[in-house]
């Protein structure tokens, strides 16, 4: 009898366990900052030297997380690009964020060039990848956002490929472009009086297959990552009071996402439901 109960309570804790996994994104990023270093064309990479790596500390979550970059321990941190079009942006010595899935270099899914030098140094010009992925602002107080359309007929597990991206362009708290582009096509504005500029091109990517008929609660799978390339023609005397507010940074996808990706909670519901179990399993043994 007891061997029966257990069977039933192990069930029901793996059935809670499934339905407290979001379907979608379930692996890390990593954020790095540092100064390129090399640029191989040859090798389809790019290194950064003096790499830090950003976090935050939540603490007891009752107050503001604390963020900051941390240097690693490694001089160089190299990592392969995920668009040619990363030859043409980068050179030597240029300050560049970079951002990886599963740990630390290996395969850059976004890169970002940063601008100048100083507090303007915070904000990006180039973006290249996974551009929802990216922490920096970029310069100029815009932004461009992102939400890549599925192909229900092309899907393997949480992703399909992108037939459309449909991208935004804001220019402070308004929009001022917006167009849903094929893959090839580009977006772009010059509206402004200052002489900027923003052109956003949408390579190709990958959207969530949760909208497919026969899709909806998947669960696990890596978060589909898309390829865009945004150029930023600064405006006319660029400085950190031109770009409007102090950037600020996060561990996953800003207010410009490409696409929506889910965070699994995966680690503190399986412990929650965990202790739940033991808890009751080891009740049961001592009432019998």
């Amino acid at each position: 009898m007891k061997n029966v109960l257990s069977l039933c309570l192990c069930a029901a804790l793996l059935f809670l366990f499934a339905c407290a996994i979001p379907a979608g994104a379930v692996v890390l990023q990593a954020t790095i900052k540092g100064t390129v270093s090399d640029v191989s064309l040859a090798n389809n990479t790019l290194t950064l030297s003096d790499p830090q790596q950003y976090g935050c500390d939540y603490g007891s979550g009752t107050s503001a997380p604390v963020c900051s970059w941390t240097p690693l321990n490694t001089s160089t941190l190299t990592g392969t690009v995920p668009d040619s079009a990363a030859f043409s942006v980068f050179a030597q010595h240029d300050q560049a964020v970079a951002v990886s899935l599963g740990g630390t270099g290996g395969t850059w899914i976004a890169l970002a060039k940063l601008y100048g030098s100083g507090a303007s140094a915070e904000y990006a010009t180039d973006e290249i990848g996974d551009i929802g992925s990216l922490p920096t602002a970029l310069i100029g107080d815009y932004a461009v956002s992102a939400m890549t359309i599925p192909n229900c007929s092309a899907c393997t597990g949480t992703s399909c490929m992108a037939t459309y991206s449909n991208a935004t362009i804001t220019s402070g708290k308004m929009i001022v472009a917006q167009q849903v582009l094929a893959p090839g096509e580009s977006l772009f504005f010059n509206g402004r009086n200052d002489a900027s500029s923003v052109n956003v091109t949408f390579v190709n990517g990958e959207a969530l297959s949760d909208s497919c008929p026969g899709y909806s609660g998947l669960i696990g799978g890596v978060q589909p990552v898309s390829d865009y390339i945004v150029h930023v023609v600064p405006p006319i005397g660029s400085n950190a009071a031109a770009t409007g507010a102090t950037p600020s940074y996060a561990l996953t996808t800003t207010s410009a996402p490409v696409t929506t990706t889910q965070k699994s909670a995966l680690p503190f519901s399986a412990l929650c439901i965990l202790g739940l179990g033991i808890a009751v399993l080891v009740a049961h043994r001592r009432r019998n």
